[in-house]
C-alpha cells in the first residue's frame, strides 16, 4: 500500500513539474508580463524599432496581476520589511488605504516565502505552490473520505487545473483563498471524532486555515467558501451527541479567528464605510454579470465560444469569469457520482452544484439578491460561484470514480446517455440551428474537434471496460482515463496561463527614468488608457491621480465625476473601478499636483502644457501652472453642506481659498505663508510653516480619518478641506506639522 502511494504522490508531482517546466526548465515566470510589454506605453517603446506592431503577448484577460496584485504586495511587504505598517499608498488617487483594500494580502502566512527569495522569484513560487497546496489537501480529504487510491489521485488532479482554479490563477488571491477549503472540511471531519489532544491540534488546523484563507486577500471567495464550510460544520453535527459542546468549541475557534484576523477586517470594512463601494458597481442587468445560460457549454467544450489566447473569443464578457470546465473523465464521473444520492457526501456535493448554479445563472432567485441589496452578495459577481460548483463537480467525480473502480453497475449507462445527449445538442444548435454567428462558426467548429473527439474517447473506454473487461483489469482502465485527464487539462492550463521572461517584469524605460528625475513630490497624469495603466506606478515610485481598486474614497470619485460632468455623482460613479481622471479641467489638474501628462498625441493642446520629451510613441507634457503639494491659503470658505461643499470647491480659486464643511470651525482671519515640505514617505509626512500670522495649510493628500497631525508635537486638527483633501489651521511663526497615520 505504502509503494502505490508513493507512485501516486510521484505521478502528481510529475505532473505538476510538466506544467511547471516553463519556470522549473526555462526560467520563466508564471506572470503576464509579456501583455504589459505588449500592449500598453511606455513599455512598447522600448521594442519599437524591432517591434513596431508590438511584442507578441498570449493572454490579454489577465492583466490584473500586474495592474494591482504584484505591486501592492510589493509596496506593503516593503514598508513593513522597513519596519512600518503598510497602511497607506501615496502613489494611487493622490492617496489611499493600503492595507484596509484586503488584496494587498499581506499578512498572510505563505508570505514567508519572501524572506528567504527575491520577490519576483517567491512571487512565482508562491503562485506555482497553489497548484501544490490544492492537491495536497483535497488528497488528504479524499484520503479520510477513504476512496480508492485512484480516485485520490484523480480528484486530487483534476482541482489543479480545472475552470476555475486555471482562470484565476495568476492573480495569486483568488486561489490562495480557495485552495484552504479541502483542509477546513477535513478539519471540521478530525475535530469532531478526535478528543483531548488531537481535537487540539485539528482545531489549531482550523483556524490556521480560516485565518489563512481570509488573510490571502480575496474577500468574495472566502465568503463562498465559508457558506460551504458553515453548511458542512451545521449537516455534520445535525446528528451529534454533544452538540452544545462541539458548537461552544467552534465559536471560540471563531472568536480565535476574528482576534488573529483584527488587523485586516477592522481597516477593511473601515475603508468600505467611505468608499464609493456602493456607487461605482457594474451594472448586475448587463450580459455577463451571471454567468450566461449558453455559457453552460464552457463545462463541456472550454473554447466553445473561442479563447482570449487566440484572439478569437465571441462570447460575452469575459471568458476567465464563465469557464467551469473540469474536463470531459471528469465530468462524466461526475454525473456517475450523482446517482449515488444515498450517501451524504454526495447528497452535500450535488446539493452545492445546484445551489452554485441557481445563483451563478440569471433567474428570478439569482436576481433576488440584487433586487433586495443584500449585504456582500449584491455587491459580487455570481459567477464566482463556479469555485463551489467546481470544487463539488470535483468531489462527486472521486465518487463517481469510486463507483467506476468498486464494480460493474447499469448506474454507468446513465452518465453515458447523458454525455451523448450533450454532445448531440451541442452540435445540433452549433450547425443545425445556427445559433453560432456565420463569422465565428470555423472557430467553435475548430474547437469543438478535441472534447467531441475526447468524449467519444472516453465513452468507447468506458463501455468497453464494462462490457468486456475483467474486473480485476479494470485499474488499467483507470490508469488510461487519468493520463486521458491529465493530457486534457495540462493542455487546458496551457493555453490559457502565461509563463514569461523576467526581463519582461517592470522593465525601466526612458520616459520612465524622465519622471523618476524630475517629477520631485509632483503627480503624472496620462490622457490614454494605452499608457501606464493605473497602479503600475506604484513599481516606480511615482504618483498618480488614477488607480485601480473596487475599493476607493468615495469624496475622491465625486470630485472627479462632478468636474468631468456627471450628473449623477450623488448616486452613481462612471468609473467601474479603473479609475482615469482625463478629461478633468486645467483647474482641478493643477491643484491636484499634477506636473507631468504622458500622451501618444504629438500635440496635445491644453491651457499651461508644454511638451518636454518624448521617445518612440509617448510624449510628456510638463504642466507649468500646476500647484505646490502644500501650500497656504489667504481664505477659509465654511460650507453647509456636502453638495455646497463639493460645489465651492469646483468653483473657486483653490490656490486661495480652502473649502470646508465643519459647523465647529472657528472663522480666523489667516494670510499666506511659506510651506516646505521636510519629508515624504508612505505613513508619514514633515512640514516645515514659516508665517508671520495665523495660516491655513492645504496638503493635496486624501483625507482619511486614521492621519493625524502634530503641530511641534502637539495634536492638531485636521479638516477635510477641498472636499477630499487636508487642511490645517497653523498659528503665527515657524514650526513643524507631522502627519502620522494610525491602523486605528
Amino acid at each position: 500500500m505504502k509503494k502505490r502511494l508513493i507512485i501516486a504522490i510521484v505521478f502528481l508531482l510529475l505532473v505538476f513539474t510538466i506544467f511547471a517546466s516553463p519556470f522549473l526548465i526555462r526560467g520563466k515566470v508564471p506572470f503576464p508580463a509579456d501583455a504589459m510589454i505588449g500592449i500598453y506605453y511606455p513599455f512598447r517603446d522600448i521594442y519599437v524599432a524591432t517591434n513596431p506592431n508590438g511584442i507578441a503577448y498570449k493572454n490579454s484577460l489577465i492583466t490584473d496581476p500586474f495592474r494591482q496584485q504584484y505591486p501592492w504586495r510589493k509596496l506593503s511587504l516593503n514598508l513593513l520589511s522597513s519596519g512600518n505598517l503598510p497602511l497607506w499608498n501615496p502613489y494611487s488617487f493622490t492617496g489611499t488605504p493600503l492595507l484596509a483594500n484586503f488584496q494587498t494580502g499581506v499578512f498572510y502566512p505563505l508570505n514567508i516565502i519572501y524572506l528567504i527569495s527575491p520577490f519576483l522569484q517567491g512571487w512565482s513560487i508562491q503562485v506555482l505552490l497553489q497548484t501544490v497546496l490544492l492537491s495536497f489537501f483535497t488528497f488528504l480529504y479524499l484520503r479520510f473520505l477513504k476512496l480508492n487510491l485512484f480516485s485520490q489521485v484523480f480528484g486530487s488532479l483534476t482541482i489543479s487545473f480545472c475552470g476555475f482554479v486555471v482562470a484565476w490563477y495568476e492573480w495569486n488571491t483568488v486561489i490562495q483563498t480557495f485552495l484552504w477549503l479541502p483542509v477546513l472540511l477535513l478539519s471540521i471531519e478530525k475535530i469532531l471524532i478526535h478528543q483531548n489532544k488531537k481535537r487540539l491540534i485539528w482545531s489549531i488546523i482550523f483556524v490556521f486555515s480560516l485565518t489563512s484563507s481570509f488573510l490571502a486577500g480575496h474577500t468574495q471567495v472566502f465568503f463562498y467558501i465559508s457558506l460551504m464550510v458553515f453548511s458542512y460544520f451545521i449537516l455534520k453535527i445535525w446528528h451529534y451527541k454533544n452538540k452544545i459542546k462541539i458548537i461552544t468549541l467552534f465559536v471560540l475557534l471563531f472568536i480565535i479567528f476574528l482576534i488573529l484576523t483584527f488587523i485586516q477586517w477592522y481597516p477593511f470594512l473601515h475603508f468600505v464605510t467611505l468608499s464609493a463601494r456602493t456607487l461605482d458597481q457594474q451594472d448586475w442587468h448587463k450580459a455577463g454579470w451571471f454567468i450566461p445560460w449558453q455559457n453552460l457549454i464552457q463545462y463541456l467544450a472550454p473554447d466553445y465560444f473561442g479563447n482570449p489566447t487566440t484572439l478569437n473569443y465571441w462570447g460575452v464578457w469575459n471568458y476567465g469569469e464563465f469557464v467551469g470546465y473540469i474536463g470531459i473523465s471528469p465530468l462524466f464521473f461526475a454525473l456517475l457520482g450523482f446517482t449515488n444520492i444515498k450517501n451524504w457526501y454526495v447528497k452535500f456535493f450535488s446539493t452545492w452544484t445546484l445551489v452554485g448554479l441557481l445563483f451563478a445563472l440569471p433567474s428570478v432567485i439569482s436576481f433576488l439578491p440584487y433586487q433586495l441589496a443584500v449585504p456582500v452578495i449584491s455587491t459580487s459577481q455570481p459567477t464566482r460561484l463556479n469555485s463551489l460548483i467546481d470544487f463539488s463537480l470535483i468531489m462527486l467525480a472521486a465518487f463517481g470514480m469510486e463507483m467506476f473502480i468498486n464494480g460493474k453497475s447499469k448506474k454507468i449507462y446513465l452518465p453515458v446517455l447523458i454525455m451523448i445527449l450533450f454532445t448531440i445538442v451541442m452540435v445540433f444548435f452549433t450547425f443545425v440551428k445556427h445559433i453560432v454567428p456565420a463569422t465565428d462558426l470555423s472557430v467553435t467548429e475548430h474547437n469543438l474537434y478535441l472534447p467531441v473527439g475526447l468524449i467519444t474517447l472516453n465513452i468507447f473506454i468506458i463501455l468497453t471496460s464494462h462490457l468486456f473487461i475483467k474486473q480485476k483489469y479494470i485499474f488499467l482502465i483507470v490508469i488510461a482515463l487519468i493520463l486521458i485527464t491529465s493530457f486534457d487539462l495540462l493542455r487546458f492550463a496551457d493555453k490559457f496561463l502565461s509563463f514569461t521572461n523576467k526581463v519582461y517584469v517592470y522593465p525601466s524605460t526612458a520616459v520612465l527614468k524622465f519622471l523618476q528625475s524630475n517629477i520631485g513630490n509632483y503627480r503624472y497624469t496620462t490622457d490614454n488608457n494605452m499608457i501606464m495603466p493605473p497602479d503600475i506606478s506604484v513599481m516606480y515610485g511615482l504618483q498618480s491621480i488614477d488607480g485601480y481598486d473596487p475599493l476607493y474614497l468615495k469624496n475622491y470619485g465625486q470630485l472627479i465625476a462632478r468636474n468631468i460632468g456627471y450628473k449623477k455623482y450623488q448616486t452613481k460613479l462612471p468609473f467601474n473601478r479603473i479609475f482615469t481622471a482625463e478629461p478633468i479641467t486645467p483647474s482641478l489638474r493643477n491643484f491636484l499636483g499634477v506636473k507631468y501628462i504622458l500622451s501618444l498625441n504629438k500635440t496635445l493642446n491644453s491651457p499651461g502644457l508644454q511638451k518636454v520629451y518624448n521617445d518612440g510613441y509617448t510624449y510628456v507634457y510638463q504642466n507649468k501652472n500646476v500647484f505646490p503639494r502644500a501650500f497656504m491659503v489667504s481664505k477659509v470658505i465654511n460650507t453647509k453642506t456636502e453638495n455646497e461643499d463639493l460645489s465651492t470647491t469646483l468653483q473657486v480659486n483653490l490656490l486661495n481659498n480652502a473649502v470646508i464643511n465643519d459647523s465647529k470651525f472657528k472663522q480666523q482671519n489667516i494670510l499666506k505663508g511659506k510651506v516646505k515640505i521636510e519629508t515624504y514617505t508612505a505613513n508619514k509626512i514633515i512640514l516645515i510653516t514659516k508665517n508671520a500670522h495665523p495660516g491655513f495649510v492645504v496638503l493635496t493628500d486624501s483625507y482619511y480619518p486614521t492621519w493625524q497631525v502634530y503641530i511641534d508635537g502637539k495634536q492638531a486638527k485636521i479638516y477635510r478641506t477641498d472636499y477630499n483633501y487636508r487642511g490645517v489651521l497653523v498659528p503665527a511663526g515657524t514650526h513643524t506639522l507631522e502627519y502620522k497615520i494610525s491602523l486605528l
